[in-house]
């Protein structure tokens, strides 16, 4: 599948100061960027820039980010599901995972993370995917935000809901392993309907349970 990518950007006001919002940014723009010691969710923020700079460089990957000057303070991502993971057997060349969204800590509180989604999704060929997000609280920051399991899953939902995107029930083990995980997807307005159906069988492996 040929992957076109139309870049968007957008400055937005936050308590620590005007961000930029932009993307996809191409692999050698993120490489020459600094990022924030905050975005250490995953991993520590100079390996996090070097893994995002290689998803930019995959022909369906696409990064959009939120800076300060050339300082990197929060990102999303988008590429084709791992191929370990069950998506990956839909075998869908238009089904992408939205594989991270992170904003340094310093800079949360002013909308960004809705931001990068919607900047993400005013690229129109966004309509041409079935875009899943799989949401496990272990990789949700408890600790400094300070609320419950439940109420984070709640503002994970308003955000990504900003964009379109839904719960969908599945019997994939990880996140059927607590009821605060989730399956959201956001299915494009242009995506056929044998596409749809295969995403919609793969959320199951247990024939009964469809």
């Amino acid at each position: 599948m040929y992957h076109p990518k139309t870049y968007a950007t957008q400055t937005i006001p936050t308590p620590a100061g005007d961000l930029v919002i932009e993307g996809p940014v191409p692999s050698d723009r993120l490489a020459a960027l600094t990022f924030h010691e905050g975005l250490k969710a995953f991993r520590p923020a100079p390996r996090q820039q070097e893994a995002l700079v290689e998803i930019a460089a995959l022909p369906e990957g696409r990064i959009v980010i939120a800076r300060s000057g050339d300082l990197v303070v929060g990102y999303v991502t988008y590429l084709y599901p791992d191929p370990m993971e069950r998506w990956s057997e839909a075998k869908l060349p238009n089904l992408l995972e939205l594989g991270a969204i992170e904003v340094a800590a310093p800079y949360r509180g002013g909308g960004v993370a809705k931001h990068l989604l919607h900047v993400s999704f005013l690229d129109d060929y966004m309509n041409d995917y079935i875009v899943l997000s799989t949401e496990y609280y272990w990789h949700w920051d408890l600790e400094n935000t300070q609320i419950s399991v439940w109420d984070y899953k709640e503002v994970m939902k308003k955000i990504m809901g900003s964009v379109g995107m839904e719960v969908y029930a599945t019997d994939d083990p990880e996140i059927c392993s607590h009821p605060a995980n989730m399956l959201m997807a956001r299915i494009g307005s242009r995506v056929d309907i044998d596409s749809v159906e295969r995403f919609h069988k793969i959320r199951f492996t247990t024939r009964h349970m469809l």
